[in-house]
């Protein structure tokens, strides 16, 4: 049997790889609640990128996923947390506020599922979205969540997790990933 690198697999099911163009642009936001039916359209196309790539991979730490990833430039990502909660929905996201306390733990991303990275970031966000309906929401987000949530965010503003990590540091292959067996720790 042949062995497919995770990159190729995460292409394979539709998700669009490092280097792409629309990874390193702003997502458009979306003019709610005038634009909900594609804001809906767009929100249901993630749901189903996730399904197909949770029949394939299992994310114990959650997982999300950013419209740009699935070839659409549009402000919208969902984010699965890592226990049985619903899914966070994010439409035209923006970080208000963030903690000044920080940490590093080691993340993947979809678009270059080959390597993992050690990113800092605050350990609380605020964000403000825009529900389908045009309503401004403020949550506030700790620890992984903000983690995971922040990581889409940031997808959302044309970045990926690598413009994040501190100089001289440089992501690791997949296999010496685990290797390490580390689940992100909080204390």
């Amino acid at each position: 049997m042949i062995d497919v690198r995770p990159s190729q697999r995460m292409r394979d099911l539709g998700v669009v790889q490092q280097g792409a163009g629309i990874l390193a642009e702003p997502a458009r936001a979306f003019d709610l609640p005038a634009e909900r039916d594609a804001a809906e359209r767009i929100v249901d196309e993630l749901f189903a990128a996730i399904e197909r790539i949770g029949q394939v991979h299992p994310f114990a730490k959650g997982m999300g996923i950013a419209a740009p990833q699935i070839g659409i430039t549009r402000a919208a990502a969902i984010v699965l947390p890592p226990d049985d909660a619903p899914a966070v929905i994010l439409l035209n996201p923006r970080i208000t506020d963030r903690s000044e306390e920080t940490d590093e733990q080691y993340e993947g991303c979809l678009s270059f599922f080959d390597v993992r990275g050690l990113v800092p970031r605050p350990l609380k966000i605020t964000v403000e979205a825009t529900s389908a309906i045009g309503e401004t929401t403020t949550t506030v987000y700790e620890r992984g969540l903000a983690r995971l949530i922040h990581h889409e965010i940031d997808h959302l503003d044309g970045l990926l997790y690598t413009a994040r990590m501190r100089t001289g540091v440089d992501p690791i292959p997949v296999e010496e990933y685990r290797q390490t067996g580390r689940a992100w720790a909080y204390e």
